[in-house]
């Protein structure tokens, strides 16, 4: 009898181009809308208000890009445990021997 398992490949992991890539974009979109609010004909006190919502969607994204990390994390960890430990038995078990 044949046991098929299957078996989930590890996370991929960003490459340094890409990390690069989200920087930067980042950097210039926070770039853009300051410059955007800075150049706004309005009051100060409306582009304050404007600045500071932006500050607080770029926290609220950092946070939340975070605990999605963290929620991740565990799940990952305890998925590759437990593949080890299958790998581990399925490595030690020898169909042909006789169970005597």
């Amino acid at each position: 009898m044949t046991t098929s398992r299957s078996q989930t490949p590890p996370p991929a992991t960003t490459t340094a181009a890409f990390h690069l890539q989200a920087v930067a974009s980042f950097a210039i979109s926070l770039a853009a809308v300051t410059i955007a609010i800075i150049y706004l004909p309005a009051d100060p006190w409306i582009r304050a208000f404007l600045a500071i919502g932006v500050l607080y969607v770029t926290t609220s994204a950092f946070t939340l890009a975070t605990c999605i990390r963290d929620k991740q994390e565990p799940s990952t960890v305890a998925s590759r445990v437990d593949q080890a430990r299958l790998d581990k038995l399925l490595a030690g078990h020898d169909p042909f021997t006789s169970v005597a």
